[in-house]
């Protein structure tokens, strides 16, 4: 395999959008054969390069037909459902994230209930709303003060989903990753309001990737509480983290 060039690669994917004609090119089907055949006639592309487009078209094309609820459907070889997703079987990964419900509580029934309707509207493997112990986090380092909360660093050990694996029927995840966090003062005297707007807040970004993310877990029950923001951001109680990627 030949070294791939990311700024040749980069510049490859952005001007194949730049060329799409939505009048001649008018549903998301006819857009990604379009962008798929004019990245493979690139000559200023490497075979592995124009298959490196190609994958990331492909990510765009699964989450573009996931978000909008059209396109051309397929049935899955695993479950037999039929699935919007290429790259992956929607009703696999939210099959694989029930069967999980039985490993897994964060101590209050209503985020568990909160947690578990998320993912089973898991639209893709990369933003799915999760319940992680505490002492999965390595390396919790003070940073600084911001308005009424203190911020904090750490490793979140194993890291957050990032692709369903078709071949061994199960969610992959990234590796570690740097996280930032946010204490949450005097929680346990708060009233509910924070937990309907996290609750609001999961409802609508477990669809749309583009909000500022917010993963709330304040286990109220349990003892201080941390919230993060992005940077891999998480929110955490002393007891346990609840994570939408």
């Amino acid at each position: 395999m030949t070294a791939i060039r990311k700024d040749i690669v980069g510049a490859a994917y952005n001007r194949v959008y730049t060329l799409i004609d939505t009048t001649i090119y008018d549903t998301l089907d006819k857009r990604h054969e379009f962008k798929t055949k004019t990245i493979l006639v690139d000559e200023s592309l490497t075979n592995d390069e124009k298959l490196e487009v190609i994958k990331y078209l492909n990510i765009d094309y699964d989450n573009f037909k996931i978000l909008n609820n059209k396109g051309i459907k397929r049935i899955c070889e695993n479950c037999q459902d039929e699935c919007l997703a290429t790259l992956y079987c929607e009703y696999c990964v939210r099959n694989y994230l029930k069967m999980n419900f039985s490993n897994w509580t964060s101590g209050n029934g209503d985020i568990d209930d909160l947690i578990q309707k998320c993912q089973l509207e898991t639209l893709r493997p990369n933003m799915i709303v999760e319940w992680i112990p505490y002492n999965n986090l390595q390396n919790i380092k003070y940073l600084t003060k911001g308005g009424c909360s203190e911020i904090y660093t750490a490793t979140w050990i194993g890291g957050g989903y990032y692709e369903w694996n078709s071949k061994e029927k199960q969610l992959k995840r990234y590796g570690n990753q740097y996280i930032v966090l946010k204490k949450l003062e005097n929680v346990e005297s708060a009233n509910r309001n924070w937990f309907e707007e996290g609750k609001s807040h999961l409802t609508i970004s477990n669809k749309y990737g583009d909000i500022v993310p917010c993963y709330d877990d304040d286990d109220v029950y349990n003892n201080s509480n941390f919230h993060s923001e992005e940077q891999d951001d998480l929110e955490i109680s002393n007891g346990n983290i609840f994570k939408n990627i």
